[in-house]
């Protein structure tokens, strides 16, 4: 298992920002914010790539961070995955900009359903191996639903083993942000990522309420060490109480080569 850190954008700056308080209401009416900064992306991103954490994520949400992921990006070129609003349109622009891989949903998932289409699409502009998946989801009376557009909008499409098998031939990587449970820091979501160590043929990273390292222990038992995890509002690098160091360290102990 690995922690894959992360960097949250919104309005051009980096945020940590309670999941469900999400909307299209351009003037945040309605969000709740854990934590924001005047440090620029790249702060960060020189931070993980110093500590030596590939794999994490950029994720743009909503417009006008365009500029401030490829801040980031450009900090670890190579080390991190991009996603918020890529299309086949952008996507090769990030992956010029230093992303390992680009993160895409609701392109994909339009209208409620997956177009495959769109996915055969992206595929002609970016190979497999640079393509991540975002199924970040709700739970709705006991299934999780794949959830779009900033996880406001619920989709037609169950996470289900057909599913992750299906969606595996097109992507190197799945993100899954337990919507619910994102930015409270109140825990993960055990019974998602016990689906998850069961549905997932690829690498499949959690996101979502992780609070200190006895929710990575408990990812790490129900994942049965295959589901990776990332920790956003909890860590002190973005106003929480779990100290970055600690997590780092976790991770090194087991990932020492």
């Amino acid at each position: 298992m690995r922690f894959k850190p992360c960097i949250d954008l919104h309005g051009g700056k980096v945020k940590q920002i309670v999941g469900g308080t999400l909307s299209d209401d351009l003037a945040g009416g309605s969000l709740v914010t854990n934590f924001e900064t005047e440090l620029p992306p790249a702060h960060f991103a020189s931070l993980y790539k110093r500590e030596n954490l590939p794999g994490g994520h950029v994720i743009m949400l909503g417009p006008g961070n365009e500029d401030a992921a490829v801040n980031a990006l450009g900090a670890y070129p190579g080390g991190m995955h991009v996603g918020g609003g890529i299309n086949p349109s952008n996507a090769r622009k990030f992956i010029d900009a230093g992303a390992s891989h680009v993160i895409v949903t609701s392109y994909v998932f339009s209208g409620g359903t997956i177009k495959w289409e769109r996915l055969d699409e992206l595929m002609s502009v970016i190979p497999k191996e640079k393509l991540a998946l975002d199924l970040s989801c709700r739970r709705v009376d006991g299934d999780y639903i794949v959830a779009t557009d900033r996880w406001q909008k619920l989709t037609k499409e169950k996470l289900t083993a057909r599913l992750f098998e299906r969606l595996a031939e097109y992507c190197d990587e799945f993100l899954v942000h337990a919507a619910d449970v994102e930015g409270l820091k109140k825990g993960a979501d055990p019974q998602l990522v016990s689906l998850l160590a069961d549905i997932s043929p690829i690498t499949t990273v959690y996101a979502g309420g992780v609070r200190d390292l006895g929710d990575m222990d408990l990812i790490e038992k129900l994942g049965c060490g295959r589901i990776d995890a990332t920790v956003g509002s909890a860590l002190d690098i973005f106003g929480g109480k779990l100290p970055f160091a600690d997590v780092v360290k976790w991770h090194r102990e087991r990932n020492a080569e």
